[in-house]
């Protein structure tokens, strides 16, 4: 299965909209990539992917990714300089836990949701919107490298 199949246009709407209702209360900037598969460790990928969206280009180093591995099950959150200068140690592997008891579920939909929105609500305590925010990257998800395909 590609990627870019895993969820139906439905489900990448509510993903989407997800991103966009996170985004309102912050200046923070969340993405999500999907992959049909990884060659190598999922941290090492995601932070490729991050760097390769330009990511690390927002004005606060404020960004977070959210990368999944369809076909290997593995997944990671990454976040900007800036982020980990502020939230707690462990945040990552907090949000990581509930996405990934609903992934246990096979409720890969919610479970991504969930992510989101725990991830935005710390983007908005430590970054929250300004009078003059702009949203820096497309909220589209983007799909498999190098081409970098989105939908939304």
């Amino acid at each position: 299965m590609r990627a870019s199949s895993f969820f139906t246009r439905e489900q990448l709407a509510r993903i989407k909209g997800a991103i966009e209702e996170s985004e309102k209360a912050t200046s923070g900037e969340i993405r999500v990539h999907l992959e049909t598969s990884l060659a190598g460790d999922v941290l090492d990928r995601a932070a490729w992917i991050f760097r390769r969206t330009g990511m690390q280009n927002t004005k606060h180093r404020n960004g977070v990714l959210i990368y999944l591995a369809i076909r290997n099950k593995k997944f990671a959150i990454i976040g900007d300089v800036g982020i980990h200068q502020k939230v707690p140690e462990g945040l990552w592997d907090i949000i990581s836990q509930k996405m990934q008891n609903d992934f246990k579920d096979k409720k890969f939909t919610e479970g991504l949701i969930k992510g989101i929105l725990m991830a935005g609500e710390k983007l908005r305590e430590y970054f929250p919107h300004q009078e003059d925010d702009i949203n820096e990257l497309p909220d589209e998800i983007t799909f498999d490298d190098p081409d970098l395909t989105r939908i939304g």
